[in-house]
């Protein structure tokens, strides 16, 4: 057996202590941020320049973009080389929106792909969503979105009409995804303790719904509740929509290779509190809803999101992020107890946390069941497959400290959310 590390305080997680070389980085990339053009006029028109194309197929991405870059820059308190990176992020968006659409008028026929009773992960992360997800992943049978294609769903013109069928190491997406994590790894070598990333791992569709810069993955980038309330306040069918399509082009480019298969397994956080817009885009799919003692989960999510944040945010503003994601994860158990019912019963479950951890390939049985979905010897070795090789824990874990970091009393935050967990029935746990 593998001896797992011991379990790590990140002592800095507020004040970060950086290398030399990374405290260079941020003074030697100042004159380049300093010079950046944050308005969506200049978003979109490094988008056109660098992909040779000038048609974003709708305007959707318009008035989010026009919220997003305000707040980006005038509240989301970046570091130089967070300015930089979350420039280039936004640019690479509208990139993606310019040639799904150069791909969707060459290739009509792609609108006619028939998106059929996918089966949607709806949980907030560290609810146990994404072993669930990498489990029911290891089966073939459904389509599912590693990393790297999720970064570059549709690759730059010069690199189209390539088809690398199995050998998707090939792939220069994939190359480019690599370099991109081994320098995140570099410089945050406690993330994987909290969630190990790598090309090919299972990723969320969070990352197709940005693209036109819709949905909660842009909320990560920074903290900016001018951002937070025009997203909790917009129709977000429109961009279900747009998921929707990005499905249909990732199904069509997908045929051929070892992501053949049809039928969807989705994962997202933000489906807790977007039931209603879910199942009005796809009122077919099997809804999967993830549940943990809400103490535990804001613990965590606040503690890996400051600590991912070190590298983007002012250090003097990193205790914002964790208080940030403690009030806003309570606004998600809150919209996933009132929505819950919204989605009925026959094509529904609850998965408790608890129950999940202690025989997680049952749980996986009874959502087959559910969504009419074969489980048979060739599924259950796949996924013991997967467990043999991704045994949990390897990294070791992180430890989390709320109250001395973010000054924010475990007790009273159990009083808040204790609504959670009457609605759910889930268990306490000893991280309280």
């Amino acid at each position: 057996m593998t001896d797992r590390p011991a379990p790590v305080r990140i002592t800095d997680l507020v004040a970060p202590e950086y290398s030399e070389e990374i405290a260079g980085a941020f003074e030697m990339v100042a004159p380049l941020a300093e010079a950046l053009d944050w308005s969506p006029e200049a978003i979109l028109a490094q988008a056109c320049a660098e992909t040779g194309l000038d048609d974003f197929g709708d305007d959707l991405h318009e008035e989010p973009l026009s919220v997003l870059a305000w707040a980006m820059i005038g509240e989301g308190a970046l570091s130089t080389l967070g300015q930089l990176s979350n420039h280039g992020t936004l640019v690479g968006y509208a990139k993606q929106k310019l040639l799904v659409a150069d791909l969707l008028s060459r290739r009509p026929e792609i609108h006619d792909i028939q998106i059929d009773r996918p089966v949607v992960i709806a949980g907030q992360g560290r609810t146990g969503t994404t072993h669930l997800h990498n489990l029911m992943s290891a089966d073939t049978s459904f389509r599912t979105m590693p990393y790297w294609e999720s970064v570059e769903p549709v690759p730059p013109r010069a690199e189209q009409g390539t088809n690398h069928g199995r050998d998707f190491r090939s792939d220069p997406r994939y190359h480019r995804c690599t370099e991109t994590l081994a320098g995140l790894n570099g410089a945050l070598p406690y993330f994987k303790r909290m969630h190990d990333m790598y090309p090919e791992h299972v990723h969320e569709e969070i990352a197709l719904l940005a693209i036109p810069y819709g949905g909660m993955a842009l909320e990560t980038m920074a903290v900016m509740p001018s951002w937070r309330d025009w997203y909790l306040a917009s129709d977000q069918v429109p961009f279900y929509e747009y998921l929707k399509t990005m499905l249909k082009v990732m199904t069509f480019l997908g045929r051929g290779t070892e992501r053949e298969a049809d039928r969807w397994l989705l994962k997202s956080p933000q489906h807790v509190e977007r039931l209603r817009d879910l199942i009005t885009v796809f009122p077919d799919a099997t809804v999967v809803c993830t549940h943990r003692d809400p103490v535990a989960v804001a613990k965590s999510m606040s503690t890996m999101l400051t600590y991912t944040s070190r590298m983007s945010r002012d250090p003097e503003k990193l205790v914002d992020v964790g208080r940030y994601w403690i009030d806003r994860m309570g606004r998600m158990f809150r919209g996933m107890a009132d929505d819950r019912d919204v989605v009925s019963a026959d094509q529904s479950i609850d998965v408790l946390f608890h129950e999940f951890m202690t025989d997680d390939v049952a749980m996986v049985r009874r959502i087959y069941d559910l969504a009419d979905h074969r489980f048979d010897d060739t599924a259950r070795a796949a996924m013991q497959a997967y467990m043999d090789s991704h045994p949990r824990g390897v990294h070791g874990s992180v430890t989390y400290h709320i109250e001395e970091d973010f000054g924010v009393d475990p007790n009273v935050l159990a009083g808040e959310l204790q609504f959670y967990v009457d609605r759910f029935g889930v268990e306490t746990e000893e991280t309280r």
